[in-house]
């Protein structure tokens, strides 16, 4: 992959807008690429920056007043079909949430630790993506060695299949400036991340924000973090099964 290709890339794969096939001929690329990666990095650090530091401002008064003034009347008047009109303001009651829930969100994330930030950003950013994943497999033999391909961690992977907990498959995200990877395991309906850590990381035993929480445990001697809107009781039953997996 060409430099030029791989400046291109970055935003998109730091939003998780690339499909898997782009996503990996993107991280063969990054893997040899200090450039790239240095550029990444400075990425990241600049949206937790202005999540976390950017001020935000009050609306002058004369704007205030000028919004607050009656419009000046139209010449013509657009009548809006029934349906058109139920169509619009559920698109704009949907793009209100959704606006609400994000600024809550990152109202709530500036309080975190700036490695509990980056473990529920990363989470959030994957449920957002295509698929959630960049080795799509519920077999070990498959996971575990193409993390071992990619990065320096090779992390302990298994299969919960017969307890409710089915691999799905892993990717690498960011936690900081390192590069880590992430077992994705399905519950019912709900995904839960397990990011294998660096030795020495350290994180809160448990805390939870806007419904996701995040758990440490130990995966295979390898501090790890698991994040999912998972129940307690469920969270649980995984962690168990990951501490005890050999």
């Amino acid at each position: 992959m060409a430099l030029e290709t791989g400046h291109e890339l970055l935003p998109l794969y730091l939003d998780g807008e690339l499909d898997a096939e782009t996503s990996r001929a993107f991280e063969a690329h990054l893997d040899a690429c200090a450039e790239c990666q240095a550029r990444l990095a400075g990425l990241e650090t600049l949206r937790s920056d202005i999540r976390t530091q950017a001020p935000y401002h009050a609306a002058p008064d004369a704007l205030r007043q000028r919004i607050a003034q009656p419009a000046a009347p139209r010449k013509r008047l657009i009548t809006w079909p029934p349906l058109a009109l139920a169509a619009s303001w559920a698109a704009a009651f949907i793009l209100g949430s959704a606006l609400m829930w994000t600024m809550q969100l990152d109202s709530h994330l500036s309080t975190t630790s700036p490695l509990a930030r980056d473990l529920l950003t990363g989470h959030l950013r994957a449920l957002a993506a295509t698929s959630p994943v960049d080795v799509i497999s519920s077999d070990h033999h498959t996971v575990k060695p193409w993390f071992a391909g990619k990065l320096a961690i090779s992390p302990l992977v298994q299969d919960f299949a017969d307890a409710g907990y089915a691999l799905v498959g892993g990717r690498i995200d960011y936690v900081g400036d390192s590069r880590v990877p992430v077992l994705v395991y399905r519950h019912g309906k709900h995904l839960a991340d397990v990011y294998v850590l660096p030795q020495g990381t350290t994180l809160a035993a448990s805390q939870s924000q806007q419904g996701y929480a995040i758990d440490t445990l130990t995966l295979g001697g390898q501090p790890a973090a698991l994040v999912s809107d998972m129940g307690e009781a469920e969270r649980m039953q995984l962690k168990q099964l990951l501490a005890s997996a050999r």
